[in-house]
């Protein structure tokens, strides 16, 4: 005689705390985003533009052979900004002109803010692929009709922040100096991407705050 054993009930899944996400988050935006662009200004003020360019370039391949010698994982973070630093060096010194140096990842915000808009209604939106990066959430949970309208939701506002983003920085490149440049688009992006981080995170919560009560 047969007896069939029936495959235990998914667990619930427990959102870890917001400020173990961030904490988990922080090094990662601070090494790969932040830092190269506080060292650049700081390079820029001591020696010039092309220092500041090198300065920054140094920091990010630094970090990369820091990690090949230790043997330790590369972050796909780093990886990205090693790759985008090189064009974005390439170009400005190519072109004669330092506002080529923020130019190439000013048009990747536009890129970002279409793939987002393009994939909202797909199979599989841009935000839900983030998502289970940031978050490796169990398959039930993912698949949820709950989560389904949450990745959608965030594809649509990250793809509409990115837009307003890539404006906003490109109207402050073409219209202001490199310093004022730095400083006002450091500040003004900061705030917008960490209201809608703070947003999002609150409505992930939200969602699975609700399917606890479903289940």
């Amino acid at each position: 005689m047969t007896v069939l054993v029936a495959p235990p009930a998914p667990t619930a899944f427990v959102l870890p705390r917001m400020g173990t996400l961030l904490l988990h988050a922080a090094p990662r935006v601070l090494e790969s985003m932040i830092l190269p662009v506080a060292l650049f200004y700081a390079g820029m003020l001591v020696g010039g533009e092309v220092a500041g360019m090198a300065v920054s370039a140094a920091w990010v391949f630094g970090g990369m052979a820091v990690r090949l010698v230790r043997g330790l994982p590369m972050p796909g973070t780093v990886i990205l900004a090693a790759v985008g630093i090189t064009a974005r060096v390439v170009v400005a010194l190519a072109a004669g002109d330092v506002r080529w140096f923020f130019l190439p990842p000013t048009c990747g915000v536009f890129a970002v803010s279409l793939v987002f808009l393009a994939t909202a209604r797909g199979r599989r939106p841009l935000a839900e692929r983030i998502t289970l990066d940031l978050v490796p959430l169990p398959g039930h949970v993912a698949g949820h009709p709950v989560m389904r309208r949450f990745f959608v939701r965030q594809s649509l506002a990250w793809g509409c922040a990115q837009f307003v983003n890539g404006t906003l920085t490109l109207w402050i490149l073409l219209s202001q100096t490199i310093g004022t440049f730095l400083a006002l688009r450091t500040s003004l992006v900061a705030l917008l991407m960490t209201a809608m981080a703070v947003a999002s995170v609150l409505d992930f919560r939200r969602c699975l705050r609700a399917l606890q009560l479903r289940a």
